[in-house]
């Protein structure tokens, strides 16, 4: 092929590579430049309330059990057989103040008694011809004494001695000895009758009727039912809240109210388990709706908190710290927090009128925009007019 076909072909395929690429640089500059995007704000929407301080009054609630306010062990104080009184020696049995629970064996011990009388009455008769003749004024009243005395009865009161002489042969016979003798022997008699000392229930039974017991031994416990009250614990920190006297309401654990009652006393100690303390509440006329051992709901009464406010414990994180919606931004800011309550919290120390979020806000940085949906204010409907 000749030098002159050769350039004119490449002079062709040059003209070719040319127009196409004027072509496609043509058609390219026809197409529309596409819009630029432009980089989006997120605009966050959060619940927020708007601050305003007033009195804040935040009730407690708490789980409490009904107990007896008297818990007494009934104790043998003297020795011997157990013998049937007019109630049952049973767990579960009801008694009545002054009602016999039950004697302890004492034939022997008022035999004794007997004995002892018959020979003060011995001595007193033997006495009272030398009280006629060197003490007249005084026989008529000692004479009245020594009728007064029988067996199956207490010693009656001994007469007032205003004379020294008598007081010095009334001892020297023997008969201020007898007699106090007497009395502590009464005394000691006593002791083998149980008696009930209120109204209540036997809440244990150690020994039934037919034991044998030695003077200290246990032989049941007692619970007075008339008297009950609720002990209820509860958290140290939230117990400075209550008062001695403060009124309170009681429920049923399903929530229904049962009665009113007052809180009389707080233990000085704190449970090193659970870190509470026990607060005992006083129901009047309890017997008639409690029963000892049933759980029962405590509401006690709020203090009131000036200048404060209660918002849920969701909007605090890291201890103190809560964001607030402020020139549209979100802002941390720390407050004074003065109780916690079980999914609220009662704080001060931010300014009146920004907007305190009360949410829990996840993957939130600071200077974020925000918007704030307030708490949309309900009317409640008024009643029917009578």
């Amino acid at each position: 092929m000749s030098s002159r076909k050769i350039t004119f072909i490449i002079v062709a395929l040059l003209l070719l590579f040319g127009m196409t690429f004027g072509l496609t640089y043509l058609f390219i500059s026809m197409k529309p430049k596409p819009e630029k995007k432009t980089e989006k704000k997120i605009v966050r929407s959060v619940k927020a309330e708007k601050i305003k301080y007033g009195d804040v009054i935040s009730p407690l609630t708490r789980s409490g059990r009904v107990g007896s306010s008297k818990k007494v062990m009934l104790v043998a104080e003297a020795s011997g057989k157990i013998e049937k009184g007019n109630v049952n020696l049973k767990a579960g049995q009801a008694f009545r103040k002054g009602q016999l629970i039950g004697t302890i064996y004492k034939d022997e011990a008022e035999l004794a008694l007997k004995a002892s009388k018959s020979s003060f009455l011995k001595t007193l008769s033997n006495i009272l011809p030398d009280l006629k003749i060197d003490f007249p004024e005084q026989f008529n009243t000692y004479s009245k004494f020594f009728n007064a005395i029988e067996l199956d009865k207490d010693l009656p009161e001994f007469p007032v001695m205003n004379n020294e002489k008598l007081k010095i042969f009334l001892s020297g016979q023997g008969v201020l000895n007898e007699y106090y003798g007497i009395k502590q022997d009464e005394k000691q008699l006593e002791r083998h009758s149980l008696y009930a000392p209120f109204n209540g229930t036997f809440s244990a039974v150690t020994y039934e009727v037919g034991s044998y017991v030695n003077a200290g031994s246990q032989i049941a416990q007692m619970l007075q039912t008339t008297e009950l009250e609720i002990e209820v614990p509860v958290e140290y920190r939230k117990s400075n809240w209550i008062k001695i006297g403060d009124k309170v309401k009681v429920y049923s654990e399903d929530g229904s109210f049962i009665k009113a009652g007052q809180v009389v006393r707080k233990s000085d100690y704190i449970d090193e388990n659970s870190q509470s303390r026990s607060i005992f509440v006083k129901v009047p006329n309890a017997s008639v709706t409690l029963v000892p051992g049933q759980y029962l709901q405590v509401e006690f009464p709020g203090q009131k908190i000036e200048l404060a406010m209660e918002i849920p414990r969701a909007g605090v994180f890291n201890t103190n710290e809560v964001f607030v919606v402020q020139n549209g931004e979100l802002k941390k800011k720390q407050i004074n927090i003065i109780r916690w309550n079980e999914s609220t919290l009662i704080f001060n120390g931010l300014p009146e009128g920004l907007y305190v979020v009360t949410e829990s806000l996840v993957n939130v940085k600071e200077n974020s925009l925000a918007n704030v949906l307030e708490k949309e204010e309900t009317t409640a409907p008024k009643e029917n007019e009578q």
